[in-house]
């Protein structure tokens, strides 16, 4: 399509690495694309669940942000 634009959200990704619990914030089209980067970045993850960020709750107990060092 001519002119469109994607729109990103945020949205928290929970890992589980070795038994060990993280969450991480990801820019993202939606919340599939948001998963499959944080799979990328740490392939040895099982994603737990995915959601928009949600500022109240996050605020209390902030997530990491994924390295944006890819395009």
């Amino acid at each position: 399509m001519k002119g469109s634009l994607t729109v990103q959200s945020q949205f928290t990704v929970g890992i589980s690495v070795e038994g060990k619990g993280d969450r991480l914030v990801v820019k993202a089209e939606d919340a599939l694309i948001a998963a499959l980067k944080v799979k990328a970045e740490h392939p040895e993850a099982t994603i737990t669940y995915v959601r928009r960020l949600n500022r109240r709750g996050d605020t209390r107990h902030p997530p990491h942000r994924l390295t944006e060092t890819r395009n």
